[in-house]
């Protein structure tokens, strides 16, 4: 992820708390100044242009790579590609955020995962093309591309925009190249991203945040078995119910690239499965006895209780929202977010201040989202506390002298698009 701040801009405070700096993401993407940027650069306009969506998970926290469950939501900001194919086996790459950067150059024949040479954030597009040619595709050599990217969405905020980047890219790839059979099966592209993160970027991810980029539908949720892969979109009914979801980002910087505590709880898992003899978490069916069978070790118990838990989260918070009851939603996510905290050790102080303050100001339930360590809380509330919310959260934050956070409502959106 610190190469995506690169590209989308620095965030203003860390977990250690260094001072505020520089916040540069776009208000807002104007297709047409992405084109006529394009063609500055190029000299022309460009094929086409995608978008694809981050995401904000309501239910499912590090689920994922345990084969399990989970419930996100597209978001209306993303990250948005002017894109044209070429046949000179050269990536030329620049983005609207970045300019002193300038355009960066690569040839996807000659990227290798085991010595990435593409630095910073372009890294995200290389893998890109890289995980397309080990699926086989664009194997000639000759596939190269001109790109220009532009961004709405927030960075190091746990929604995804390394995500939103790989999948704008991939699908105009997809699309430009004429990958017909790869255009139409949005799981498949959603492994291929997946692969680009983990294999040449190096963060180790699992597949729900390629999936909910490329696969959402506007008013829905997707529900989705990691596993299978098999998913369905599920209709949320907020408007109808007069509830609001609201994002607070506390600014604490998330990190998934950098490995940490993200890969150290996913070792953790892999080490539990491995001594109660499952493929994975998911296929734990008597939770009393696997903590029996780990009680020597009070931390994978901890950690095999939320994600056994969070897994049967996932269908009550499914089976409420099919039975039109999405206000109901509110005690899953507080029960959700104690379990991240207090079980899976990922919360931080101030995601657990925001979601705190959030209940005690009136909203329904609130959790934080994403890997952890930092990023944002996702709070649901009636539509006439959300200012209430609002700004109790911001008035705590103040109190304690943190920096700022930021709110926005999260509107469920539609997966990743061709818009021109």
């Amino acid at each position: 992820m610190n190469a995506l701040r690169r590209l989308f801009g620095r965030r203003r405070a860390t977990a250690a708390g260094a001072p505020e700096l520089e916040w540069n993401v776009s208000e807002g993407v104007i297709t047409g100044q992405l084109v006529s940027s394009f063609g500055d650069d190029h000299g022309v306009a460009p094929d086409g242009v995608w978008r694809a969506p981050g995401r904000v998970n309501l239910m499912g926290e590090h689920t994922d790579y345990n084969d399990g469950l989970v419930l996100p939501m597209a978001l209306p900001w993303g990250v948005t590609a002017a894109f044209t194919p070429t046949d000179d086996g050269v990536v030329e790459v620049s983005s609207a955020q970045r300019p002193e950067d300038g355009t960066v150059r690569f040839r996807p024949a000659s990227l290798d995962a085991d010595r990435p040479s593409v630095p910073g954030w372009a890294a995200y597009v290389a893998g890109v093309f890289w995980a397309l040619r080990e699926a086989g595709h664009l194997a000639d050599g000759t596939a190269g591309a001109r790109i220009r990217v532009d961004s709405d969405l927030p960075v190091g905020a746990a929604l995804s925009s390394s995500a939103a980047l790989e999948c704008a890219v991939l699908l105009a790839a997809a699309e430009t190249f004429e990958l017909g059979a790869l255009a139409a099966d949005r799981p498949a592209m959603a492994r291929i991203a997946r692969r680009a993160e983990n294999a040449y970027v190096g963060a180790p991810t699992g597949i729900m945040d390629q999936s909910a980029s490329l696969r959402c539908k506007e008013g829905h949720a997707l529900y989705l078995d990691c596993r299978s892969e098999g998913g369905r979109n599920v209709a949320l009914g907020l408007d109808d119910a007069g509830l609001r979801l609201l994002i607070i980002d506390t600014r604490v910087q998330h990190r998934l690239a950098a490995g940490g505590g993200y890969a150290q709880r996913r070792a953790e898992c892999e080490k539990a499965a491995e001594l109660l003899g499952v493929d994975a978490l998911r296929d734990v069916e008597d939770l009393a006895a696997a903590l029996e069978t780990l009680g020597g070790d009070p931390v994978l118990r901890r950690r095999v209780k939320h994600i056994v838990t969070e897994i049967h989260r996932v269908n009550a918070a499914v089976g409420l929202l099919r039975a039109g009851q999405p206000g109901e939603l509110g005690a899953l996510f507080t029960a959700s977010h104690l379990s991240m905290k207090d079980d899976f050790e990922i919360s931080c102080p101030e995601l657990d201040l925001a979601v705190e303050t959030a209940c005690r100001a009136g909203a329904r339930g609130a959790r934080m989202t994403g890997g952890g360590f930092g990023g944002s809380a996702v709070a649901l509330i009636a539509e006439d506390r959300v200012d209430r919310v609002r700004d109790a959260v911001a008035d705590a934050f103040a109190a304690k002298g943190l920096t700022a956070p930021e709110f926005r409502d999260a509107v469920p959106s539609q997966g990743a698009e061709r818009l021109r």
